[in-house]
């Protein structure tokens, strides 16, 4: 049964990659991670003002969030127009900062913004777990082509990743509900995208007798 779902999620991920275009690694990282950091420091810049929009009154933080969001959604569409495609996570990541970026001007609460941190880690640990429970491993399903891996070693890596997902989540709700807005937004920009990257490469160094050698 699940060699039959896997087979079937591969077949379409093959087509995407055929007609995905190539771009610069260093363009890519840009596009992806420009978003992230011009929020960052327009944050710094603006942080201790508040300004008068419309006759309501937003914090610094508040207009960093609505700046960001036209910049996310520019690069995002570069992205698209360069390569021919877009991750999911890509695209539900963008819906969420939308979403909640949109829930923190309306009700003019950054609080909103800071959970939706939460919620994304939460929800990706919550369907990685789904896809367990049912026998399977749906980063196989997505990853499985650039990572070619045995299935034991899917289902180890899943595991390993709900529990960091789902650290992450407390995390954020630790520092969030805890810690000044200045601080969380340097860990929100830094410190969980670091951890984040340090633990599939640590993952990726242990799970090495998983790996399908490349026939040659």
């Amino acid at each position: 049964m699940y060699g039959t779902a896997s087979g079937a999620g591969h077949a379409p991920n093959r087509g995407n990659e055929m007609a995905q275009r190539k771009i610069s690694p260093w363009l890519k990282q840009v596009l992806e991670l420009g978003p992230t950091l011009a929020f960052f420091l327009v944050y710094l810049r603006i942080k201790d003002d508040s300004f008068l929009i419309a006759g309501t009154e937003y914090s610094g933080f508040i207009l960093a969030t609505l700046i960001f969001i036209p910049i996310l959604l520019v690069s995002m569409g570069a992205l698209w127009a360069l390569t021919g495609a877009l991750s999911r996570m890509q695209v539900f990541t963008a819906f969420m900062v939308i979403f909640f970026g949109g829930l923190t001007a309306w009700f003019n609460d950054e609080r909103f913004f800071m959970m939706k941190t939460t919620i994304v880690y939460g929800l990706f640990a919550a369907i990685l777990a789904t896809g367990l429970a049912l026998g399977r491993s749906w980063l196989e399903w997505v990853m499985g082509e650039a990572l070619p891996m045995r299935h034991e070693g899917w289902m180890l890596l899943t595991r390993r990743l709900i529990a960091m997902f789902a650290g992450l989540a407390v995390a954020n709700e630790i520092v969030w509900r805890t810690q000044t807005e200045e601080l969380w937004v340097k860990i929100e920009t830094f410190a969980f995208p670091a951890a984040l990257f340090l633990f599939l490469w640590l993952q990726i160094a242990s799970l090495q007798r998983y790996m399908i050698e490349p026939e040659k």
